[in-house]
């Protein structure tokens, strides 16, 4: 395990890992927080009812992303939050992004450029890209960016919303950019597992994933 400066940034920040139920991407990225982020409280947070076998520590809370990410954040103290999800796979350059952001203390949210793990599937550079310009352009980073903000902040904004099935993290973005709150690209990228398209097909993925963001919008712009 790599040695942990008394003055390490990770020292003010709680990691919070929603798992949903069956999910089994979860041990790789245990194994690099523990590597990298040792200085960092991690908990993580497993939908309710799911048998899987669980780091010593975790939660468990009803079913949703939003729930299990309010639950998480609630069981945490320190004074940043990073919410990342299960088949995320932060590198050296990942965390060292967060500790500067962390180390300046800015009341901001911050996001990483979005980097798909696309051995396979070639086609994914252009969802990354599409996804890092609506990010920087549209001010929208959605939740497999890393959401990084203050607890005061995150408190304020009413955490997330469990009346949302999915876009939680949407949500939140937009009631932070009303609150006045400004959004920092991290400069690094964070990688996310390309399982999902792989499993459903690159087309069909792409298509559903269109489709709810577009919902998703016209539900926002409605309330």
């Amino acid at each position: 395990m790599r040695e942990i400066d008394g003055d390490d940034p990770l020292r003010a920040l709680s990691i919070v890992l929603p798992v949903g139920p069956h999910d089994r991407a979860w041990p790789p990225l245990h194994t690099i927080l523990r590597a990298q982020a040792g200085a960092a409280q991690s908990r993580w947070v497993f939908a309710e009812g799911d048998p899987q076998e669980t780091p010593a520590n975790a939660l468990h809370a009803p079913r949703g992303r939003a729930a299990q990410q309010n639950a998480g954040a609630a069981a945490t103290q320190r004074p940043w939050l990073w919410f990342l999800h299960a088949d995320s796979r932060p590198d050296e350059a990942t965390f060292a992004a967060l500790r500067d952001f962390i180390a300046r203390d800015e009341a901001a949210l911050g996001w990483f450029r979005l980097r798909f793990d696309d051995t396979q599937i070639p086609a994914l550079r252009l969802n990354a890209a599409g996804a890092n310009w609506r990010s920087r352009r549209l001010g929208l980073p959605f939740g497999d960016q890393g959401l990084v903000l203050p607890r005061a902040m995150f408190e304020r904004l009413g955490g997330f919303d469990p009346s949302w099935p999915y876009g939680e993290d949407l949500a939140l973005v937009r009631r932070a950019r009303r609150a006045g709150l400004p959004l920092r690209e991290l400069p690094a990228t964070l990688t996310t597992s390309a399982r999902k398209y792989a499993e459903r097909g690159w087309w069909r993925t792409t298509a559903r994933h269109l489709w709810l963001t577009a919902a998703l919008m016209r539900r926002e712009a409605s309330e």
